[in-house]
């Protein structure tokens, strides 16, 4: 599944994105007046190969959960059990994710690819309301600062997971993938990944997560180096990253994206899980970038680098740091609009304007 869907991607649609352009040009506004908002509708027809593109709705998140063993290095003050608990909450509607969610009209889909503890009992719920895929590959990761935290056939996996649910969601109607995650823990293999694919020292990868102590910190960026220098990942080898230095919700985030680029559909990506992932997801594809939309700006600063990296520019920057899928649904209506004034706005021959 994963070679053949890495065989799918393909590079945007020139002709699309020069129609786009041309278009753009005959719209009543100024040349360029719509900022970043032009080059992405421009990026989304060549996604879609057709001119304007599809408007990107509905929107569907897809939160992927595990935890990790390096959790034992105490990078961490929160309790492993909380992803478990932070599971139950979404499914009850009752994270920042679901009210995010509900204001931009998005399904919420969690995915259990790695929770080490006993999730609480499914709620009797709404079925237009929150679902759970019960899909976890193992429970937990393993200590990567003692051994890999995967086994490369468990890497490839949970990639596979995120591919399959991305199929699912576009089979099912989505016009945009949202990643989400949740792990306690998980900030430490995202920094891992993103010093790995990108070269960066890991004092620079590394953040602060849930707002940990001066002394849990200096802790966390020891971790991430000791991981790198017992592992030495090779980033030409993704499937060796994420098995040696990943997480079980990266590894599914990666396919993900993966899943959406080989659909042709956009995925916008959340924070510094998200881009750690996306870093993956371009190593084995560099083509599925095309479908990637960066939502915002992590307050991670390893976020920033993968970023840089990655080539891509963040629609907002509000200081976020929680994850779920929260700035990329923030970031959702800036997508939207983006399209939408293809499709909407009168070109000056239309509309009786005269140009300058």
């Amino acid at each position: 599944m994963l070679e053949s869907t890495v065989a799918a991607i393909r590079p945007l649609d020139e002709a699309a994105m020069a129609a786009a352009r041309e278009l753009h040009g005959r719209l009543t506004k100024p040349a360029g007046s719509l900022g970043a908002l032009e080059p992405l509708s421009v990026r989304l027809a060549g996604l879609a190969g057709t001119c304007p593109p599809p408007l990107p709705e509905p929107a569907a998140v897809a939160i992927f959960a595990g935890d990790h063993g390096v959790h034992a290095q105490g990078v961490t003050p929160w309790p492993q059990e909380v992803t478990a608990q932070m599971i139950g909450n979404f499914l009850a509607g009752g994270a920042v994710v679901n009210a995010f969610a509900r204001q931009a009209g998005a399904s919420v889909t969690v995915v259990d690819v790695g929770v080490a503890t006993p999730l609480p009992a499914d709620p009797a719920a709404d079925p237009a309301g929150p679902r759970l895929v019960a899909a976890n590959v193992r429970p937990g990761t393993r200590d990567l600062t003692v051994t890999a935290a995967l086994t490369r056939d468990e890497a490839r996996a949970a990639v596979e997971v995120g591919i399959r649910v991305a199929g699912e969601l576009v089979d099912a109607g989505a016009g945009i993938l949202l990643t989400g995650d949740m792990g306690i823990g998980n900030t430490t293999p995202a920094a891992a990944l993103i010093a790995a694919f990108t070269g960066v020292d890991p004092a620079a990868a590394t953040g602060r997560g849930t707002g940990v102590d001066d002394e849990t910190y200096a802790r966390k960026v020891g971790v991430v180096r000791a991981a790198l220098d017992r592992h030495a990942p090779d980033p030409a080898d993704p499937l060796g990253v994420l098995a040696t230095v990943g997480g079980l919700e990266h590894a599914a985030l990666a396919g993900l994206i993966l899943g959406a680029a080989a659909r042709r559909v956009p995925v916008l990506l959340d924070g510094v899980i998200a881009v750690s992932a996306a870093l993956a997801a371009a190593a084995f594809a560099p083509d599925a970038v095309g479908a990637m939309v960066a939502g915002h700006r992590s307050a991670e600063p390893g976020a920033t680098a993968a970023l840089r990296h990655l080539g891509l520019d963040p629609l907002i920057d509000l200081g976020l740091r929680l994850g779920e899928g929260t700035g990329a649904l923030l970031a959702l209506p800036v997508v939207t609009g983006a399209v939408r004034v293809l499709h909407e706005v009168a070109t000056f021959d239309s509309a009786g304007v005269a140009e300058k």
